[in-house]
């Protein structure tokens, strides 16, 4: 693939207050290289190396919010705290000194028991927690902030129907089931105002089962997405394991494909771009993957199916990834190793 046919990945872009030098995403990782929550000097290196390297945006790993069953893993990061909040400001001065643009994901891990164990009490005080996350992002200069609603993590459990038993207002039929979701966009909008790009990352799939799915069908799918696009998201970025591969039955748009054409909102497309094999063979086989061609990818691209599309584990290993694939050197492209997740390169 030469460099004139990947153009359509190197355009600009634009949304809201935030514009970007081209398509390509650095899809959020979960690294645990941050103590006590706290990202340090090797974090800041990390994320200034690929915006160095020509990727437009730049979302962070998951960050947690401030409240007591927001993480349950060491070593990822905390928004909120003094010391944290100091970290990522380094993160944002070294990835804008570098011509790049960066967001947080903000993150909760999930209720410990089941989310029918909130009171109304916690749920405010959770909602609160992310409007202060998102609040900090634009006091601290980030370009926007993601909000994370995919794979069983908490607002997904509050979305899906097997984790959510709530007979209240935040349970029952499908759009029950997005009010908690609604909430915390909401006050993340009155906290950061209109101009600034709220993403919302969503999957179908979950942890649990990769077969998952909120909407079985595109009717359902865009019942499922207004509500949300009502409460103010900016862009979808719509998780599946393999981007290439149909949502439903009878077309062949993927899941940022459908978000696009039901909620006219820009999508992030993303799964295993650019690699042979997808991310959890990683776990279950222990395997790494090698590099392929993205002109399918371009094809849809081009045919404007999605608006941007999120790298995952070809940016991990290689930090130059953008920039090889721009100037046609894909010769030199890494492969990804199981080895590159124990380090922060």
């Amino acid at each position: 693939m030469n460099s004139q046919s990947v153009q359509s990945l190197f355009k600009p872009f634009a949304n809201g207050n935030m514009t970007l030098s081209n398509r390509i995403v650095m899809a959020p990782m979960t690294r645990q290289f941050s103590p006590d929550g706290v990202p340090g000097s090797d974090v800041v290196a990390y994320y200034r190396r690929r915006a160095e390297n020509g990727v437009g945006l730049i979302v962070t790993e998951g960050t947690v919010i401030d409240h007591p069953d927001a993480s349950n893993q060491g070593g990822v990061p905390h928004f909120y705290g003094e010391a944290a909040l100091n970290g990522w400001a380094g993160v944002v001065n070294a990835v804008h000194e570098a011509g790049g643009r960066i967001i947080p994901q903000i993150w909760h891990m999930g209720a410990r028991g089941h989310v029918g164990d909130y009171s109304q009490s916690d749920i405010t005080a959770i909602v609160q927690a992310f409007a202060q996350a998102a609040f900090e992002a634009k006091r601290l200069g980030f370009d926007g902030i993601e909000l994370h609603g995919a794979h069983g993590y908490l607002i997904d459990q509050f979305f899906w129907e097997k984790t959510n038993p709530r007979t209240d207002n935040y349970g029952g039929d499908m759009i029950a089931r997005t009010r908690f979701a609604v909430e915390v966009i909401e006050a993340c909008r009155r906290a950061v105002g209109p101009e600034f790009p709220i993403v919302l990352r969503f999957s179908q799939w979950k942890a649990s089962d990769y077969n998952a799915k909120l909407a079985e069908t595109p009717a359902l799918l865009e019942k499922f997405l207004a509500p949300l696009v009502d409460a103010g998201v900016d862009i979808f970025h719509c998780s599946t394991r393999r981007f290439w591969e149909p949502e439903f039955e009878g077309a062949d748009l993927n899941l940022a494909g459908w978000t696009k054409k039901l909620t006219g909102k820009p999508t992030i497309t993303v799964g295993s771009v650019g690699l042979d094999g997808d991310f959890m063979s990683l776990f279950t086989e222990g395997k790494g993957a090698g590099n392929t061609k993205i002109d399918g990818l371009i094809e849809r691209l081009e045919r404007e199916e999605f608006d941007l599309v999120a790298i995952g584990r070809a940016l991990l290993v290689d930090p130059a990834w953008a920039n090889k694939i721009r100037d046609g050197r894909t010769a030199e492209l890494i492969p990804f190793t199981s080895e590159a997740v124990k380090t922060l390169y």
